[in-house]
């Protein structure tokens, strides 16, 4: 593996600490992130969608252009919601 493979998985990995530290420090912006995504699951471009809401009603700032940070855990939350859908 290269440093600048090392350097971008550190990058990442350090900005999703960050955003964990924002969510155990303002638990409302989970639940946030939740609604959002159950509104917009199935909407074209839901990634971007999704971003920008969370981006405009809360202190979670993802960018138009999405680091791989801000991918995974729009991912994440995505799988989360179909997951949550599955059980009904």
């Amino acid at each position: 593996m290269s440093i600048a493979e090392i350097k971008n998985k550190e990058r990442v990995i350090n900005e999703l600490m960050s955003f964990i530290r924002k969510v155990l420090v303002e638990p409302e912006i989970c639940e946030k992130a939740l609604e959002i995504a159950r509104e917009h699951l199935n909407d074209e471009n839901a990634e971007i969608i999704i971003a920008d809401k969370l981006s405009s009603v809360t202190n979670i700032k993802i960018p138009i252009e999405h680091s791989e940070a801000d991918k995974l855990f729009l991912e994440v939350l995505i799988d989360v919601i179909k997951d949550e859908q599955a059980l009904y």
